[in-house]
C-alpha cells in the first residue's frame, strides 16, 4: 500500500492533467488498489486554500481551478471562441431552471418559436442533454443540463444556481432579458421516461421535428 503523501501526490498530478472533473471512481481506477482517495482530496483541498488555484468539486468531479479572487486575470485566457445569442441564452437559462423541460414548455416560457439551431447550438456545445420523455401524448422528448453546464459555470451542482441578477453577471441571461422572466424552483418529473438505449444525440434531428407532429 503507498503511503497517504504518495497517494495525494498521484491524485494531483491526475487532477492537473486532466482536461475535465474526475470523479472519485475516475481517480480510483488510476490508483493503487485501497487507496484512500477521498482523504487525499481533503488534504489536498486543504493544502491549496488561500493559493492561486484551488480544488474544487463539480458535480460528480474534482478539478483545480484558479482562485476566484485572482479571475480577472484569465479575462482573455477566458473569452468564448463561441457566443450564446441571446435566444439560446434564454433557451439555456430555461432548461437550467425548469428541467425536465420539452421543447414546446420552452417555447411558452420565452413567448416565441425557438429555431432549430438554438437547441442543436446548445447540443453541440454540451451544455444540455436529452433526458428522457415524457409520458404524455407524443412521448416528447425533455430536456436538461449536463455537467460540462456546470464545470463551464462553475457550479457544484444545480442547487447553486444563482438568481436572476447573477446569471446576467455569469453571462447566462442576456442585460435586456424580459422583465416578465422568472425563475421557479428547480423540480423533478415523476412523469418523465429515460431514452431507449437506440435514441441517443445522433437521432437529435427526429426530435426538432416533433413539434409539428403535435410533440414537444
Amino acid at each position: 500500500m503507498s503511503e497517504p503523501a504518495e497517494i495525494r501526490r498521484m491524485v494531483e498530478a491526475l487532477l492537473f492533467a486532466a482536461a475535465e472533473p474526475l470523479s472519485l471512481e475516475d481517480l480510483a481506477d488510476r490508483l493503487p488498489h485501497g487507496a484512500d482517495v477521498t482523504a487525499a482530496l481533503a488534504d489536498l483541498g486543504e493544502y491549496y486554500q488561500g493559493r492561486g488555484v484551488i480544488l474544487s468539486k463539480v458535480g460528480a468531479g474534482w478539478r483545480f481551478n484558479t482562485a476566484p479572487d485572482l479571475a480577472f486575470l484569465m479575462t482573455k485566457e477566458r473569452e468564448e471562441p463561441r457566443r450564446l445569442s441571446r435566444a439560446a441564452q434564454e433557451t439555456l437559462a430555461i432548461i437550467a431552471y425548469h428541467q425536465p423541460v420539452t421543447r414546446s414548455e420552452i417555447d411558452a416560457i420565452r413567448g416565441v418559436q425557438s429555431g432549430q439551431g438554438t437547441l442543436d447550438a446548445l447540443l453541440q456545445m454540451g451544455l444540455v442533454r436529452m433526458r428522457g420523455r415524457r409520458r404524455s401524448p407524443g412521448r416528447p422528448v425533455t430536456w436538461g443540463t449536463t455537467e460540462a453546464f456546470l464545470a463551464h459555470y462553475g457550479l457544484e451542482g444545480l442547487a447553486d444556481l444563482p438568481g436572476a441578477a447573477e446569471m446576467k453577471a455569469a453571462g447566462l441571461l442576456s442585460a435586456d432579458i424580459p422583465s416578465d422572466f422568472t425563475i421557479p424552483e428547480i423540480g423533478t418529473d415523476p412523469h418523465e421516461d429515460p431514452l431507449e438505449s437506440d435514441e441517443g444525440p445522433q437521432f437529435h434531428q427526429d426530435f426538432f421535428d416533433e413539434r409539428a407532429e403535435g410533440g414537444g
